[in-house]
């Protein structure tokens, strides 16, 4: 069967539980909720130590996966359903955050290497491959930091909820795009 006949996987990096909602981390669960919100589907079903919802987004099925294995393990959830025989990596796109980029900026790759980021890391350790696409969503703060650790699991101040909305905004429909139209088209528009 060829790839444009599988499901497309859309996977937003975060970590579950109360403590970490809101956080810089999260932005890939963020994401994820605004699409499942555009689209009136529910991520709830329990498959691979995740959350998963299904829907449509034209005439592509449309799988919308919160791994629940926290961020460093992300990988361990992403090759389970991989595994499943249904799902490609091909189609796979992740949504996470990126320190790297100025708070709001949106860059679209077809692959690269993990820059730094621990659930990147385990994806690419897991699936034996940087070939699959990422939305990222820069978080860079504007001051020096400290501890980068912290500053990731730290929450938005106030004054960056309306870059951040509309980061998260472009973001879905950057999604939209990749499973429409390709993700030349996705780069061209957004990046």
């Amino acid at each position: 069967m060829n790839a444009e006949f599988k499901p497309w996987m859309v996977v937003g990096l975060g970590n579950p539980g109360e403590r970490y909602e809101g956080t810089r981390h999260n932005v890939g669960f963020s994401v994820l909720d605004s699409l499942a919100s555009s689209l009136d589907v529910r991520i709830g079903r329990e498959e691979c130590r995740s959350l998963i919802g299904r829907t449509r987004i034209g005439d592509s099925v449309v799988e919308l996966v919160k791994p629940m294995t926290f961020m460093n393990l992300s990988g361990e959830a992403v090759a389970c359903l991989l595994a499943k025989g249904e799902r490609t990596l091909a189609n796979t796109i992740v949504v996470y955050d990126d320190i790297a980029l100025p708070l709001g900026v949106l860059r679209i790759r077809p692959k690269g290497t993990h820059g730094g980021h621990n659930g990147m890391r385990s994806i690419i350790s897991q699936t034996e491959s940087e070939a699959f696409t990422r939305v990222r969503v820069g978080i860079m703060p504007d001051h020096p930091i400290n501890d980068v650790s912290d500053f990731v699991l730290g929450r938005f101040a106030s004054s960056e909820h309306v870059a951040l909305k509309e980061a998260t905004t472009r973001a879905v429909e950057a999604v939209e795009v990749i499973i429409r139209f390709g993700i030349e088209k996705a780069m061209h528009e957004f990046n």
